[in-house]
């Protein structure tokens, strides 16, 4: 009976250590294990507002050189990034377009980092673009003139109602194009992501 007894703990104790021995093994990361992280947009807003301004060229400023200048508009996105493998993932790079009322593409950004993430953790990233009342007008007169006469929307009281509207609320904010690009160990992946931030 001891013998067996005696028997029995040995073996015990030897599937837990070969149990314990694989669970130390850590996971390499390879092109088939690698597993989309979770992406959500976790809060969009405008870090600073100093309302809605433009001072054409004509203009004689009190100080300083004329020119056609306008407001800036910061607009902030936080993404919480869940890595679902079970190995260290690093985000280079989130590469996104900004895009006011559904349609009107304002600028295109790539943000490049190192920004490590656990296996099983998530971390949070914010991404801070801007721009500026002449960029916005130069794009309704250029890039949006087709869409924006289909509207019969004037540029000028566009880009007002865009000023005043987005860090109110009451201007739709979109993400469009947007792709998070990660590493590990050599294995590389891009995913794509798209969400109204308002």
């Amino acid at each position: 009976m001891k013998k067996k007894l005696a028997l029995i703990t040995v073996l015990i104790f030897g599937l837990s250590a070969a149990l314990m021995s694989c669970v130390g093994v850590p996971v390499k990361p390879n092109e088939s294990n690698f597993v989309a992280p979770k992406i959500e947009l976790e809060s969009f807003s405008v870090p600073f507002y100093d309302g809605y301004w433009y001072i054409a060229k004509s203009t004689k400023p009190t100080k300083g050189e004329a020119g056609d200048r306008g407001a800036f508009l910061p607009m902030s996105f936080v993404f919480k990034i869940t890595n679902t493998n079970a190995y260290p993932i690093n985000l280079e790079e989130i590469r996104y377009s900004v895009v006011f009322d559904k349609e009107f593409v304002m600028m295109t950004a790539a943000d490049q980092m190192s920004n490590w993430i656990p296996p099983g953790k998530s971390d949070e990233v914010r991404v801070t673009t801007m721009i500026t009342a002449r960029s916005a007008l130069v794009g309704l007169l250029l890039a949006n003139a087709v869409a924006l006469k289909a509207k019969g929307w004037n540029p000028w009281d566009t880009l007002e109602k865009w000023w005043k509207g987005v860090p109110e609320g009451t201007t739709s904010v979109t993400l469009t194009e947007c792709a998070f690009t990660f590493t590990a160990d050599g294995v590389m992946r891009v995913y794509p992501f798209k969400v109204q931030a308002q």
